[in-house]
């Protein structure tokens, strides 16, 4: 074992050393040229969407073709317009009120570790985020997405080296193992982590600065008088995005006890299957479920897979099985994060009881990530957001497609959606190119500023 450990350390140290000599080049570039290697990144991805879709299907088993094609196209063309007039290099910012200038300066090399459920977007959006603060970047991919992610970087790459940019700026493993992902993470001056938990928390014990995510089960809940035709396509839209691997998915629609009914007839009518019946729960839990956790073979698959796995006949034309659970995460699996197109049912008699129904399911799973609101009462909508600690509230919109940001929301485009000290994360919001850079503060004297008397001071 120690030879394999200096095997491993000795491998990923040309890693490191290519991506420090790469990295010194590279922060002495402008602004300008900045923005335009960060530019490249998304563009590639946008421009090959189509076959680094197909590849990432076909390699990783999981999600679907036209679901990624839009995610590729989507996601690069989201985080590139937060990123391109942003300032992330020398000075930031000058605030005449407090004296401060703020001087970004890279943090140096960034390892990277992406999931299989984006083996695509992951990777370009953290490279995006470590050129934008003048870093260099090294990827180590999932071992079931070792060719899809290095075709990414590999074209990526091709188009940094026509615009004359250092070489080794981003680098991915090509052998996978946890010995060179535990070298990796302890080598370089930070850690994002995109993954499960057990990955995340290694990299929380790498003895280096971690930027994790943690684990999602987005709850929904829909309002009293809200328009359930807009509401229930969105639901399903955002559940059955990419077979349901997304973290920010809709995962439980808990509903108004008055109008549970028509919710319910405007799935089946939206391609919705109602599972209602005890044996059919059973037989749907035990497809998804093994043994409390996730059953692998169910990750990303279609609703089809899912019913034949559970021996459940679907009409012809089902998008979603909307399955009414017995109760919340801590008594029944299925209000537990469901990788695949199923989503949990709950119903209240108001909506503090509805708010309670979201707590229970977030306390077993998926504390700190996000909700789903689909409501036109902004009481209701912040008393949900006092009550409920999630690092992001989406309020009438697709939650997959709009809590990693939109040109629709204000939050920050990412594929890294930190869920603060309630998901064991360093961040409670969005991950991008500020939390890849380190900002010097030049504080001058302001001998004008007003000094209170102790009677301001202490008075209430």
């Amino acid at each position: 074992m120690e030879q394999k450990n200096e095997m491993s350390n000795a491998y990923i140290q040309e890693y490191i050393q290519r991506a420090k000599e790469a990295q010194a080049q590279f922060e002495k570039l402008s602004q300008e040229e900045v923005n335009k290697a960060v530019r490249a990144i998304a563009k590639v991805v946008h421009d090959n969407a189509e076959y680094l879709a197909e590849i990432a299907v076909e390699e990783t088993g999981m999600g679907n073709y036209p679901d990624k094609v839009a995610k590729n196209k989507n996601k690069a063309r989201i985080i590139w317009n937060s990123l391109k007039d942003k300032k992330s290099r020398g000075i930031i910012e000058k605030d005449a009120a407090t004296g401060v200038t703020k001087i970004a300066k890279p943090i140096g090399v960034v390892a990277a570790i992406t999931p299989c459920t984006n083996p695509i977007v992951t990777p370009m959006s953290n490279a995006m985020f470590a050129l934008k603060g003048g870093n260099a970047i090294i990827i180590t991919p999932h071992h079931k997405a070792v060719k899809c992610s290095s075709k990414t970087v590999e074209l990526i790459n091709a188009e940094l080296d026509k615009l004359g940019m250092p070489k080794n700026l981003i680098q991915i493993i090509d052998q996978q193992s946890r010995e060179n992902t535990k070298a990796l993470i302890s080598s370089a001056d930070v850690v994002i982590a995109t993954g499960g938990m057990g990955m995340v928390k290694a990299a929380y014990s790498s003895g280096k600065p971690a930027l994790g995510v943690g684990a999602g089960n987005v709850q929904c809940i829909i309002d009293k008088n809200v328009n359930i035709s807009e509401a229930v396509p969105k639901i399903i839209a955002g559940r059955t995005f990419d077979n349901g691997i997304i973290c920010s998915g809709e995962q439980s629609v808990i509903c108004p006890e008055e109008t549970y009914e028509d919710i319910m007839e405007e799935f089946q009518k939206n391609g919705g299957y109602i599972v209602r019946e005890s044996n059919e729960k059973a037989a749907l839990r035990n497809a998804i479920f093994v043994e409390g956790a996730m059953n692998r073979h169910a990750v990303g698959q279609s609703v089809q897979e899912i019913a034949r796995l559970a021996d459940i006949k679907l009409p012809e034309g089902t998008k979603i099985i909307v399955v009414e659970a017995d109760g919340t995460g801590d008594e029944d699996l299925l209000g537990k994060e469901k990788m695949c197109p199923v989503i949990a049912a709950y119903k209240y008699k108001d909506f503090r009881a509805g708010v309670e129904i979201a707590k229970k399911n977030l306390e077993a799973e998926g504390k700190g990530h996000s909700v789903s609101i689909h409501s036109d009462n902004t009481v209701n909508i912040e008393y949900a957001g006092a009550e409920l600690c999630v690092s992001r509230f989406v309020i009438n919109q697709v939650c997959a497609s709009s809590a990693g940001g939109s040109f629709f929301n204000g939050l920050a485009p990412t594929n890294t959606l930190g869920c603060g000290s309630w998901g064991n994360n360093s961040i409670s919001e969005n991950l991008d190119y500020k939390h890849l850079i380190n900002v010097s503060r030049i504080a001058y004297n302001m001998p004008d500023n007003h000094v209170p008397t102790d009677e301001e001071l202490w008075e209430l």
